[in-house]
């Protein structure tokens, strides 16, 4: 599995955010984007999700022959903290939900223990604290069943305990995938091989 960026850029209005990114993930490696507040990283993220669309150039996905743009959310995982949960339902709710649309590598109830939700499992998402969320958003994008996982300023809102977590899950579930992780704070992409810096694609 690989992603090609040929020539991408984005803009809004008629402001580059960025321009002329040629760059190429390979699974199996973790890569950082970086760059100061406001250079575009989280955008880049997000045109890679494909939840943003690009206004030049082009993103090509393989894994041994050509995707089709419908078929990328199916091989992608992600974790942001501008990601919606649907909190009227329950942690073991939301699980059996996403498993719907991405197979889950463990069963429900060992993913929550792991993430140490276990004791919340049937309490609604819309009670729990900033920093239960965001454990709860981790799990959903590392225990997916997918060989690519895209992460934006992964421990937002998280403790000591809770950035300790983050290095755990990465440690032992990223295996032979592809991670991206963009932020601008190092010990969140420490582990990284690689780094794409924004500014230079303005």
């Amino acid at each position: 599995m690989k992603i090609t960026l040929q020539n991408l850029g984005k803009r809004y209005n008629r402001e580059w955010i960025f321009r002329h990114i040629e760059y190429e993930f390979i699974v199996g490696k973790k890569y950082a984007i970086t760059g100061s507040n406001g250079s575009g990283k989280s955008t880049l993220l997000q045109v890679i999700a494909g939840s943003l669309m690009h206004n030049e150039g082009s993103i090509e996905m393989h894994n041994g022959q050509l995707l089709s743009n419908e078929q990328h959310y199916q091989h992608i995982s992600i974790a942001t903290p501008y990601l919606e949960l649907i909190e009227e339902m329950t942690a073991l709710e939301m699980l059996r939900f996403h498993s719907t649309f991405k197979q889950l590598i463990l069963p429900a109830a060992e993913i929550l223990q792991i993430v140490n939700l276990q004791a919340s499992a049937k309490k609604q998402i819309r009670y729990y604290s900033s920093g239960m969320k965001q454990r709860f958003k981790l799990a959903l994008a590392f225990f997916s069943k997918t060989p690519i996982l895209l992460l934006d300023e992964p421990t937002t809102n998280l403790d000591e305990d809770g950035i300790a977590l983050y290095h755990q899950l990465i440690k032992n579930y990223t295996t032979n995938k592809l991670v991206i992780v963009c932020s601008n704070d190092k010990q969140e992409y420490s582990f990284c091989e690689e780094a794409l810096e924004m500014g230079r694609y303005k």
